[in-house]
């Protein structure tokens, strides 16, 4: 039977036991994972870029070339526009390269394009299922001892740029081996689709169509991010995802330190950049002294180990385990769906550019190029 042929449930997962100690250590946390967190909550679509080279012999592997963290399709295809314009800008070796880019880009700077074939390299904006594992209390799940962390613990305000993208170097292979707690998840998602009376008629018709046209599931590695809670209100997000848990915890000192000392009116925001909470400004009412101290203590809290809860002003900070999952079929990754809803139209991003890699910065975005 061919894997065209194959339903939901007969596509072929190859499991290999773990051996090596890290990989076994890995299948262990995950079973106590899966132990303490037995349901799930969707937060929605997530989209990026994959691409795939054309002379791949029918192979179904795909590279991420476009974090698949996006919020809505056109982000995404926002960003393989300025990806392509700086190839062509500052990578292309000819004018014939050059031009085959910028004839991208300009298809992009006014369709809504989900796939395209450049330079023999086939692009397509795809879309992930974004979800969390829950434990019995509706607490979402927290990084995991054996998830990646970097050796040396970096809370530099420029860490952040040296840190690892998501999805960095990522290539996507249905066909690769999975431990067999990895198997099991992979299979145990298959059926995932939308329900209940809150989704609108189309969303929950893709959701059911995409099972049927895209029968098996990717399970993309963990990302990481911020989620905070107020009383007993739901936890809602409060970062993009990163790369480590070590990431999103620096993410939340700075926003502990410096963003909600001036968010909340406790710091000036014309106030030097390197007034914080920590180093509060000289002047300062003692209700706001109190207020700082609270936040600045809660972020050295982060400092002291692998700690990935906290708590200042009455709000929970946690930082969560996010879980993405491709849609998969005989074709590749699943495309965004006709009801996934875009914030704003293509538009020109990038100054002109032509054939010579000349960059005309005086012109405005949008601009004619001159007959």
């Amino acid at each position: 039977m061919s894997e065209q042929d194959a339903g939901p449930g007969e596509w072929p997962v190859l499991v290999r036991v773990p051996v090596e100690p890290v990989e076994a250590a890995m299948e262990a946390d995950a079973a106590d994972a899966a132990a303490r967190h037995s349901a799930l909550a969707v937060r929605g679509p997530l989209f990026g870029v994959a691409a795939q080279d054309r002379d791949q012999d029918g192979g179904r592997r795909w590279r991420v070339v476009v974090e698949v963290t996006h919020g809505c399709p056109q982000q995404a295809r926002d960003a393989l526009n300025s990806l392509l314009w700086f190839r062509a800008k500052d990578v292309a070796k000819d004018q014939e390269e050059r031009r085959a880019l910028l004839a991208a880009v300009a298809r992009l700077e006014t369709e809504a394009v989900d796939e395209l074939t450049v330079l023999d390299i086939r692009y397509r904006v795809v879309r992930a299922e974004e979800y969390a594992a829950l434990d019995e209390h509706g607490g979402i799940e927290t990084p995991r001892p054996t998830d990646p962390e970097p050796l040396t613990l970096d809370w530099s305000p420029g860490a952040g740029a040296r840190s690892p993208r998501v999805d960095d170097g990522l290539v996507l292979d249905p066909d690769a081996p999975l431990s067999p707690l990895q198997a099991a998840e992979r299979v145990a998602l298959r059926p995932l689709a939308y329900s209940g009376t809150t989704f609108p008629a189309p969303v929950l018709a893709d959701s059911a169509r995409a099972v049927e046209s895209h029968p098996d599931v990717l399970l993309m590695p963990a990302a990481f991010l911020i989620v905070e809670r107020s009383g007993n209100g739901p936890w809602s997000p409060g970062s993009g995802l990163q790369a480590t848990a070590h990431d999103a915890r620096r993410t939340l000192d700075f926003a502990l330190t410096w963003m909600e000392p001036r968010t909340q009116g406790l710091i000036p925001y014309d106030a030097d950049h390197a007034v914080d909470a920590r180093r509060p400004p000289a002047e300062n009412t003692e209700a706001a002294g109190a207020k700082l101290k609270e936040l600045a203590a809660a972020a050295d809290r982060l400092r002291a180990g692998r700690c990935d809860q906290v708590e200042a002003h009455g709000t929970i900070y946690r930082i969560a385990r996010s879980r993405r999952l491709l849609r998969w079929g005989p074709h590749g990754p699943e495309r965004p769906r006709p009801s996934d809803i875009s914030t704003h139209a293509p538009a020109a991003l990038h100054p002109r550019l032509d054939e010579d890699g000349t960059v005309y910065p005086d012109e405005a975005v949008g601009d004619e190029s001159p007959s």
